[in-house]
Formats: C-alpha cells, structure tokens, sequence
C-alpha cells in the first residue's frame, strides 16, 4: 500500500508500487503464508510510519487510548489525528508530514499566538494554528501551498489572508482519519 510520505512525489509514476509473486535473488522461491502476528504488525507498522511516531510513543498513546472511555482503536486514531504536526499538514502549509514536521520543530508554526515547537502537542478544539509573519516562513509555506492542492477534513478550516492561518473547529472523529487502517488489529496486537 502507497503511505504517500514523501509529498507530490508519490503521486507520480516514478514511485509506483509494484509487488512480485518471488522475492528478490536469482532463485525463483515461493513466498510463504504471512501469519496472522505479521498481519496484525503490519498494519501497526503502518500507522507509526504514516504519523511519524516511534514505538514508545505509540506505546503511550495507545495506553491513554486503552484507558480512555469509547472504543480504544478509534480513540487512538483520533490522539494522532490531534498532533499538531499532523494539522498543519492537513491543512495544507507542508507537502508531507515530515515536512510539518520540520517547520513545527523549528518554529514557523504558532497556536494561538504562542509559538509551539512540539510536533506532538495536541491541538483542542477552538485553536488557531498560524504560520508565523516571517519572510521566511511565509515563502516556505506559500511554496507548499502552490505545489499543494489537497482537500482540507471538516474539522479544520483554512482562512483566506495574507498570513497563513487554519482553525481547529471541533476535535477529529473517527470518520476523519485519513489513513485506512483497521484500528482492531491493532488493538489486538498492543493488547497481548
């Protein structure tokens, strides 16, 4: 499955996704059944890679999910939905979210007018997310924007000024969750 991490060049022919019936090497061999424990990594595996989050992290969200009333696959789509990273790429000022990623950690990024170089820290709803006015940031983003023509999910919303600038109106639920994941596998793999 395509996770479209590296920006627009996935969405080209030159990253196309193409499995063989053999695995790579001379001698043609078979490959074997994939268990049910490989099925289940997997679509962790994929998840983490998709939000940029590495085991521990993922260890802790899923541990607030588990504790957390509702159902624990869709509450932990939605903690990783909340990553301020992940917005700001949602709302289209970085082609990928390692890109968002990058401009949080360095401090383009402000919430409601303080600035936030956490990648991970959880936007509520009400927040006002802004590029800051630097000349600099403003370009970057500009650029991204150009390039960029995606689709911005219900729960956010792009103001048009001269300043970047996207507001968080309710938080995520489920249905926004742009990855396609079976959150059940999941839940029965951290569960074990």
């Amino acid at each position: 499955m395509k996770l479209f991490l590296k920006g627009t060049r996935c969405d080209t022919a030159k990253c196309a996704f193409e499995r063989r019936d053999t695995p790579p090497g001379q001698q043609p061999a078979r490959r074997g059944k994939v268990t049910d424990y490989a099925v289940h990594l997997r679509e962790k595996q994929k998840v983490k890679h998709y939000y940029g989050v590495l085991e521990r992290q993922f260890r802790r969200y899923f541990n607030r999910a588990e504790s957390s009333k509702g159902n624990t696959g869709d509450t932990l789509m939605v903690l990783l939905e909340r990553r301020l990273d992940n917005v700001v790429h949602r709302l289209g000022f970085g082609l990928s979210r390692a890109q968002a990623r990058q401009w949080v950690c360095h401090g383009h990024v402000t919430v409601n007018g303080r600035r936030v170089d956490i990648p991970s820290y959880e936007v509520r709803a009400g927040d006002v997310v802004r590029i800051k006015n630097r000349a600099k940031s403003l370009d970057a983003v500009r650029a991204s924007q150009s390039e960029n023509h995606r689709e911005v999910p219900d729960f956010l919303a792009v103001t048009e000024s001269l300043i970047p600038e996207g507001i968080v109106g309710r938080l995520p639920g489920p249905e926004d969750v742009s990855v396609p994941v079976q959150t059940q596998l999941i839940v029965e793999l951290c569960s074990r």
